[in-house]
């Protein structure tokens, strides 16, 4: 059976940097996330942890859209919570990356020289669900 190259890929595996340390102290590093759908978007803006904190909308987000993360049965916002720092800015990385948020950055060459090189994203973006 030949694969369609018209099927909308709607799952991406990851990979943390540092990984997700349970209860146990098992590290889970591999998972996937799904695309988003506009109720994962809008359904944040009613939960009362994102209206006291505006902030707490990436963790919310991301917990709904993270479909595995090793063995991990139940993945919530407290999950989300425990993360590393650098494995939360991973999974925001993702999500802007295949849910078409991207900045449009991309490679560009010097004028002068050639050199080809790739544009650095915005140091400080916005929060994941914001425009």
């Amino acid at each position: 059976m030949q694969e369609n190259d018209s099927l909308l890929r709607t799952e991406y595996d990851f990979e943390l940097p540092h990984g997700y340390v349970d209860a146990a102290g098992t590290v889970h590093r591999k998972g996937a996330m799904r695309l988003a759908t506009a109720r994962d978007e809008l359904s944040p803006l009613i939960d009362q942890r994102v209206r006291e904190n505006p902030a707490y909308l990436g963790v919310v987000l991301l917990s709904l859209v993270i479909t595995r993360l090793g063995t991990v049965s139940d993945i919530h916002a407290g999950v989300v919570e425990r993360l590393f720092a650098k494995d939360l800015a991973h999974l925001q990385d993702l999500y802007r990356r295949i849910n078409g948020l991207d900045s449009g950055h991309g490679a560009v060459a010097c004028p002068s020289c050639g050199t080809s090189f790739a544009l650095p994203g915005p140091a400080t973006g916005g929060r994941l669900g914001e425009a």
